[in-house]
């Protein structure tokens, strides 16, 4: 199996009907998308966290799911972790401003669990959406999660980080979550290394 064939094969049909036709731009998609009920995690959730950003960035950061802070205030990376994600940018010369900053799974799994294989198929068209509308150059993928569904393999992060992987037309760079460099600060330069090689590959195919 290709590297995003699972992607594709759960989510051919929503992509044609989403950003190609039935949703004419970012804020459509999201107006359309924020009283989803296609999984169990609707029932549970706060908000709908559908991102925030750029609608035309160059790059656009994807994570797992919403945290508790994150379904209180319906935004992505707003406690603790996606304060050091804010820093982690703008050392490398982003704002928030400038990228795109989503998950995968839009609503809070309870307790902060991992999002079940059925909550991620629902979830994905949404993330297409988002992605075939703002047509981004680059991906950051926050945490192994995040990376193995979107690859679509079992590998760790080890085997994923530290390079520039093509995937389904985007340049992308797999690093460690946030939370997790919070709970082991001895991977922070690793994830230095990631980001900072990141920027030098945006450069060269974006501009600086």
């Amino acid at each position: 199996m290709t590297q995003g064939s699972l992607f594709e094969a759960n989510t051919t049909h929503d992509r044609q009907e989403s950003a190609s036709g039935r949703y004419s731009d970012l804020a459509d998609l999201m107006e359309q998308s924020k009283t989803c009920t296609k999984c169990r995690l609707s029932a549970t959730r706060k908000n709908f966290v559908f991102g925030e950003g750029n609608p035309r960035a160059r790059l656009v950061v994807i994570g797992e799911a919403p945290g508790a802070d994150e379904d209180t205030l319906g935004r992505p990376f707003v406690g603790r972790s996606g304060k050091l994600l804010d820093k982690i940018l703008e050392a490398i010369g982003f704002s928030r401003n400038d990228v795109f900053i989503c998950n995968i799974i839009k609503c809070r799994p309870p307790e902060n669990r991992n999002p079940l294989k059925d909550e991620i198929e629902c979830c994905m068209p949404w993330l297409t959406g988002q992605l075939e509308l703002i047509a981004p150059k680059m991906l950051l993928l926050l945490g192994r999660v995040a990376a193995n569904t979107i690859l679509d393999n079992k590998q760790s992060m080890n085997g994923m980080r530290g390079k520039i992987i093509r995937w389904n037309g985007f340049d992308t760079v797999v690093t460690y979550h946030p939370a997790a460099l919070l709970r082991n600060p001895n991977w922070k330069r690793q994830c230095w290394e990631d980001v900072q090689m990141l920027r030098q590959h945006y450069d060269k195919v974006c501009g600086t």
